[in-house]
């Protein structure tokens, strides 16, 4: 990533908080001993599906005056008790909560929407059942999922990470609560910010983990501490800001994105400016400035960014020559096939594109008017939106709430931010 001086300020973007950051700090924050304060969260679908799940599970989580902070008193154990926590269609509520509440004692039966029942499980379960959980899984290895709490001895254990890191994420954060810890070989392995987002997180709430020259993962068994810690705005959800800012020729900046962020979302902007984007970066901002057209002819791995890679495929037929898109295949199971949802809303607008099992590649064109299909995903629906920015009138969303998964507000932040912005009134009926 480019770093600088700190940018010119430029439009300053408002970006709510990141929902990685607030649900990782939520799942640590009910782990610790003791009190832990979480500022400025992120008050969306998702993490408050998250919150509610935890209190499912007896764990108390305060708001103070306009959502500004939440308390979370902890135990510095497990969960006890029985519980029915509802995960919504928050992923990292139904791959974090049941390792922690496998540590505990008592029986939590984990379910979700019908789309969060879609996407897989089995990794994590068969690293519970390694470890000597019980329980009982729904069909194709899903949601529901009924454990049958009594503690977790630890050891050592093998994760399948190549689908998801939200798995190791899971356990990697129950491990202190393990009677003997954890150590971790990972095997393949997508999408590494996030794990060593939740290595950093785990750390400043006092635990202890070291990493071998083969990548395994040692975790000590000690309770976590209860911590004060302010969350980023979100690296993805600015990602549409960026972009837009790329395609209309306007200056943009995010405060509190910075050098020193935990997220590795942040390096989309590395990625805008191969597209020939101007990208500063300081210590405690980053801005991206439209240079009037938008270079193509490349070929980029965004495996490790994968949220990020359907806003550069919606922009890409702005370019001036093809661009694909690389090492996403793990996108196909998120909310979404994410990969053949892009493609199939580009060639909606008439854009040509191929897609194989982990990549896309998007050829130039001038899109046509077409209504895009969400499929319930927010992120859809926020990286069309930015198309239709760039080219008024020729985008229409059937489904523009969804967007209040991670950003609630992002209608109204790209009408403030962006002239002719007209997407969620166009659409909200």
């Amino acid at each position: 990533m480019i770093t600088e001086k700190e940018p010119d300020a430029g439009l300053a973007a408002r970006i709510p908080g990141s929902k990685s950051l607030t649900n990782r700090l939520l799942l640590l924050a009910a782990a610790a001993d003791g009190t832990s304060t979480v500022r400025a969260p992120l008050v969306s679908e998702d993490t408050v599906a998250f919150r509610e799940a935890l209190g499912a599970c007896g764990l108390t989580v305060r708001s103070g005056p306009r959502d500004e902070f939440w308390e979370v008193t902890g135990t510095g154990r497990g969960p006890t008790g029985s519980a029915r926590p509802w995960c919504a269609d928050a992923g990292t509520a139904a791959r974090f909560l049941p390792p922690f509440a496998a540590t505990g004692h008592g029986t939590f039966l984990f379910d979700g929407s019908s789309q969060l029942r879609a996407r897989p499980q089995r990794p994590l379960i068969d690293a519970l059942r390694a470890l000597g959980a019980d329980l009982d899984p729904g069909p194709g290895n899903g949601l529901p999922l009924l454990i049958r709490a009594r503690g977790l001895t630890g050891g050592e254990l093998t994760v399948d990470s190549s689908l998801s890191s939200q798995y190791l994420s899971g356990l990697l954060m129950a491990a202190p609560l393990m009677r003997d810890g954890l150590r971790i070989r990972t095997g393949s392995l997508v999408s590494r910010p996030y794990v060593d987002m939740t290595l950093a997180l785990m750390r400043r709430f006092g635990a202890r983990v070291e990493e071998s020259d083969d990548g395994t993962l040692h975790v000590a068994p000690r309770p976590y501490d209860a911590a004060d810690v302010v969350v980023e705005p979100d690296a993805s959800s600015a990602s549409y800001i960026f972009a837009a800012a790329a395609v209309t020729g306007t200056t943009v900046t995010v405060p509190g994105l910075g050098t020193d962020s935990l997220q590795g979302d942040l390096r989309f902007v590395d990625v805008l400016r191969q597209a020939g984007a101007e990208v500063r970066v300081g210590r405690t901002a980053a801005t991206v400035t439209g240079t009037g057209r938008l270079r193509g002819g490349f070929s980029v791995d965004m495996g490790e960014i994968s949220d990020t890679f359907m806003t550069l495929a919606a922009i890409a037929p702005l370019a001036d020559a093809p661009i694909t898109i690389r090492g996403i295949a793990h996108a196909r199971l998120k909310e979404s096939d994410r990969v053949a949802a892009v493609a199939a809303n580009l060639r909606a607008c008439g854009i040509e594109t191929s897609d194989g099992p982990d990549r896309i590649t998007v050829h130039p064109g001038v899109p046509r008017p077409a209504r895009v299909a969400c499929r319930r995903d927010h992120r859809i629906a926020m990286s069309f939106s930015v198309l239709g920015l760039a080219v008024p009138g020729t985008i229409t969303l059937d489904d523009p709430s969804c967007v209040a998964k991670t950003f609630p507000e992002f209608h109204d932040e790209m009408r403030r931010l962006f002239t002719g912005y007209a997407l969620a009134s166009s659409t909200s009926g």
